[in-house]
């Protein structure tokens, strides 16, 4: 029974508890239910101790599937020196008539997939890549958050007629003018005032993570890959630090239509008979990563120039990643305008744009990561 080249264990972790189950490398075995243990490192450590002492020949392989309680075990496990996978539960093969789920029967399912290979492991962040991660993230939250209390006080002055006469909404100009503002009912300038404390409240959080986000950024690792992104048309630093921080290393990818894929940004396709289907975009993968293209995709809808903004992000570069910039938006802005004017729709005009940018970002990452860096461009800092 010790004998065995490696044992494959599968977890089915949960807040206060995780069920384990294990199955030996042998032919015609079957997956064993170990039992619940708690949710705790103290637990797992002891769990890990218990498998080497009664098979110390063999090599252990842990899995479990993703999800909100984050990457800690992973981290754990390859720390102990042992071998961890973490699936996505999408990705996890699933019988069609197996109508039954429970935490113990995940569990087995787990060990047995991993054994057959029939698993696909994900990325996991570095704990520094996922904590820029989880700033890139709040900032998305709050800017959600402030827009949210926008259209709350705009649909109070709807319901009341009462009209800006301004061109910009939510300009100074137009922040004064609403607290200018009296509404014939008491009750109703309450309203009023509660939403504007609340729109000014989220609009400093919104200017704290935006400062604090691009100064943890200037000491990040990937700060190279962030700033060259930068020299593209449609990424600053927002777009460029959210996608780096949600794809983590690109080069992990050995070409770029596999970050397409990864992206959801490739159409779907049912083909048969010799019948070839193509529909809308799979939208796999990280959706926020993907959101922020497409936001960035919007601006090739302009003819190519190097305005002065752009102009300043380049400075400091090397040649090669501004040529590869300006090659991309030569192509994606003729590309937009011929789409365009084939009858195309616009969102499929954008998310096609969304498409090639990945490609070019792909380009920019390799050429920083798999060439020496600058180290005064490493240890910049944010100008005081």
């Amino acid at each position: 029974m010790n004998k065995h080249n490696i044992l494959f264990i599968g977890f089915d972790t949960h807040k206060v508890f995780t069920e384990v189950a294990y199955i030996e490398d042998q032919r015609g075995a079957r997956p064993v239910h170990y039992g619940r243990i708690p949710s705790a490192k103290g637990a797992i450590k002891k769990l890990v101790r218990q498998f080497e002492s009664k098979y110390p020949q063999a090599t252990l392989h842990f899995v479990y599937e993703a999800g909100p309680c984050g990457y800690w075990i992973y981290r754990l496990i390859t720390s102990l020196g042992h071998c961890c996978y973490v699936v996505a539960p999408s990705l996890i093969p699933k019988k069609p008539g197996d109508k039954i789920k429970t935490d113990k029967r995940d569990a087995l399912r787990l060990a047995k997939l991993l054994k057959t290979e029939d698993l696909t492991p994900i990325y996991v962040p570095e704990p520094e890549d996922e904590s820029i991660r989880d700033l890139s993230r709040a900032r998305e939250t709050a800017m959600k958050d402030l827009n949210d209390a926008r259209f709350q006080l705009k649909a109070l002055l709807l319901r009341n007629n009462i009209n800006y006469q301004g061109t910009a909404n939510w300009s100074k100009k137009h922040l004064r003018w609403l607290c200018e503002l009296v509404l014939a009912h008491p009750a109703q300038q309450i309203v009023l005032q509660e939403y504007l404390q609340t729109v000014n409240e989220r609009i400093a959080r919104l200017e704290r993570l935006d400062n604090e986000l691009q100064h943890q950024v200037h000491q990040w690792r990937y700060y190279p890959v962030v700033k060259a992104l930068q020299a593209m048309r449609g990424v600053r630093l927002i777009v460029a630090a959210g996608v780096t921080a949600e794809l983590g290393d690109l080069t992990r990818f050995d070409h770029p239509r596999k970050l397409m894929s990864y992206l959801g940004l490739v159409p779907g396709e049912h083909s048969s008979g010799g019948k070839r289907r193509l529909g809308a975009i799979t939208k796999c993968g990280n959706n926020r990563a993907r959101r922020l293209l497409i936001e960035g995709a919007h601006s090739y809808r302009y003819t190519a120039n190097i305005s002065t903004e752009m102009q300043k992000r380049q400075e400091g570069l090397p040649k090669d990643i501004v040529d590869i910039a300006w090659k991309a938006q030569l192509r994606l802005c003729q590309r937009y305008q011929r789409l365009m004017h084939r009858g195309k729709h616009y969102n499929l005009v954008v998310a096609a744009i969304a498409r090639e940018m990945i490609a070019y970002i792909w380009a920019i990452a390799k050429e920083v990561l798999l060439t020496p860096v600058d180290p005064k461009l490493r240890l910049s800092r944010v100008p005081a």
